[in-house]
């Protein structure tokens, strides 16, 4: 799809996808109800859709079972894209072990840690590699996508390290802003940041 879709608006795609999925015995659904059900504005739900080959038809709303597809078509959900895993920590363990990333065609070949007590076993099934192999195996698994989950001295190296061996896109959980050149998108996930805007937000 060469559609040039704002990365807000991917964003919320998954939600939309999910809750898709959820209704998928109605024949036809709504922005209004998509809205409702999300707590989102009509109009913004509208626009999200709009990036979409999707067409609502008058008085009616969406064939959902079209709908779903075309969201899929936007998250590239039908092909497959390989990422691994930087930092076989807690974290990037339970990453590794997920297996929910094959629903969004992504599927998470291995991972890679420099403490050689986590090196050179298999975790779900997947090798967990040195970072010395971090060159040979990103090609040799046709990599594009990385999580980074390396504390926060040792982010922007990493992230360097993995552009330089080919990947397009990177999922920072290290608590500190990468900096990357024009082409490679980053989206940061900051839990503690996030869990402080709920806390401040509760009465």
């Amino acid at each position: 799809m060469e559609r040039n879709i704002p990365q807000i608006s991917l964003q919320r795609m998954p939600l939309y996808l999910n809750f898709l999925k959820g209704t998928a015995d109605r024949k036809y659904v709504s922005s209004r109800h998509i809205a409702e059900a999300l707590g989102l504005g009509e109009v913004l739900v509208r626009k999200d859709l709009a990036y979409t080959s999707a067409n609502g038809r008058p008085r009616v709303g969406y064939v959902t079972e079209e709908l779903v597809s075309a969201i899929e078509e936007c998250l590239c959900c039908n092909g497959r894209r390989n990422a691994v895993i930087v930092g076989f920590g807690a974290l990037g363990k339970a990453l590794l072990g997920y297996d929910g990333f094959i629903h969004y065609g992504i599927e998470m070949v291995a991972a890679f840690d420099n403490n050689p007590a986590r090196t050179g076993v298999l975790h779900s099934g997947k090798p967990v590699y040195t970072m010395g192999e971090l060159s040979a195996k990103i090609k040799e698994h046709s990599a594009e996508l990385a999580v980074v989950c390396v504390p926060a001295g040792a982010a922007q190296e990493v992230c360097g390290l993995l552009i330089d061996c080919g990947i397009k896109a990177v999922l920072n959980f290290a608590p500190v802003t990468l900096k990357v050149p024009d082409g490679v998108q980053v989206i940061q996930i900051d839990v503690a940041a996030n869990l402080a805007i709920l806390s401040s937000s509760i009465k």
